[in-house]
């Protein structure tokens, strides 16, 4: 049996860190102008569901890579 490799190198943790929490920002950003600039009648719940969505998605796995950039740079690595 062959050894588990991951498909995302660990190398690669601390930029998709930060490129998921960018995009997280982004949509953060324009979820909250779109609510201040938006009355409660043009106001469409499917795409403040919509953008919410994506905001918590990009948002979460930015931080859980934040968490194993954190966790792989505390321990050491070992083959």
């Amino acid at each position: 049996m062959s050894r588990y490799t991951s498909p995302v190198n660990p190398a690669v943790f601390p930029h998709l860190t930060v490129v998921l929490l960018a995009i997280g920002m982004f949509f953060t950003a324009w979820f909250f102008v779109y609510e201040v600039t938006s009355t409660k009648y043009t106001r469409d719940i499917y795409k403040e569901l919509l953008i919410s969505l994506v905001v918590s998605l990009f948002t979460g796995f930015g931080v859980l890579f934040l968490l194993w950039v954190w966790l792989f740079g505390s321990v050491p690595y070992q083959l």
